[in-house]
């Protein structure tokens, strides 16, 4: 076999290997399972904490209710509602409207909506928020944009005592 055929073959295989993953991940968005794609394509490779474990890459769309372990990658556009105990990470090319309810998120693209963040949220320069965010750690890069309000720290209401009618 020559050089070119043998790059000619690579090529298939690692294209026919990503048209696979990418069946798997929206046979799963619409709640059908596909034995292994869930977990990297097989027993022999187990998912660690933090792997990227799904993807929605430019170019593609998704309506709906998004639920996740470990890490997601969005760059594409979503509308609807996203939940994860886990990280979320908005690439650069990414929209999303709707609620984001995470542990933690990365954001370099536009969210619209409402972020929820029970560990923190980092908007990186060419992050885009347009939200209100309730989180207990945020970051904003020089160059980010945030409208909106950010509520942090301890979620108990606050008691007021009124001093004045002790007196």
């Amino acid at each position: 076999m020559s050089s070119w055929e043998g790059a000619v073959s690579s090529t298939l295989l690692v294209a026919a290997a990503v048209l696979v993953a990418a069946l798997g991940f929206l046979l799963i968005l619409r709640g059908r399972r596909m034995p292994g794609v869930e977990k990297g394509m097989g027993n022999d490779m187990k998912n660690k904490s933090g792997e990227l474990n799904g993807f929605l890459d430019r170019g593609s769309s998704f309506h709906g209710e998004l639920e996740f372990e470990d890490t997601m990658r969005i760059d594409g556009r979503f509308n609807g509602k996203i939940v994860s105990k886990n990280e979320l990470i908005v690439g650069e090319s990414a929209h999303i409207e709707g609620d984001v309810h995470v542990g933690r998120i990365a954001i370099s693209g536009t969210i619209v909506g409402k972020i929820v963040a029970a560990q923190r949220v980092e908007i990186h320069r060419n992050g885009k928020v347009y939200s209100d965010i309730d989180t207990p750690a945020l970051i904003i890069e020089e160059g980010a944009i945030f409208q909106g309000n950010c509520v942090m720290g301890d979620k108990k209401p606050a008691t007021v005592t009124n001093i004045a009618s002790k007196a």
